[in-house]
């Protein structure tokens, strides 16, 4: 068999993993698309390991090697990934990225200020002509 077939299925899982990780939403499916990219590398590594042992009088199989290391971490990858989506589902109730990424960042579902909107009951004991820069000390 040619090395062109598996280095052209790689390149599809490859590109098809890159596309669920830049479109995808859901977390899940994000761990599901780098899953797939890192079997893209495993078949390549094992592809030119067969080749290079055709050409080269040698036997020591590195690709192979390399292959099982990366399937080790793949699978430590998918574990800890899913604990930590799983937790934050539980706590968000969500599993959407970019909900996430507005929670992490200080945006709320109420906007920047948080839960505490502009027109708020906080009181503020500075003085009615005091520029903004000081009121938004008093108020932080």
């Amino acid at each position: 068999m040619h090395l062109a077939y598996p280095a052209v299925l790689a390149a599809l899982l490859f590109c098809t993993g890159l596309y669920g990780v830049l479109a995808r939403r859901n977390a899940i499916l994000v761990l599901m698309s780098v899953e797939l990219m890192l079997n893209a590398v495993n078949l390549n590594l094992v592809a030119f390991d067969v080749w290079l042992s055709r050409t080269a009088a040698e036997t020591l199989h590195s690709g192979q090697a390399l292959t099982l290391f990366t399937i080790a971490i793949a699978a430590a990858e998918i574990g800890i990934g899913l604990a930590i989506v799983l937790a934050v589902y539980r706590n968000r109730g969500t599993s959407d990225i970019d909900k996430l990424r507005d929670t992490a960042e200080g945006h709320g579902p109420d906007g920047p200020e948080g839960a505490r909107g502009p027109d708020s009951d906080v009181s503020d004991d500075s003085d009615g002509d005091a520029p903004a820069a000081e009121k938004a000390e008093a108020t932080a």
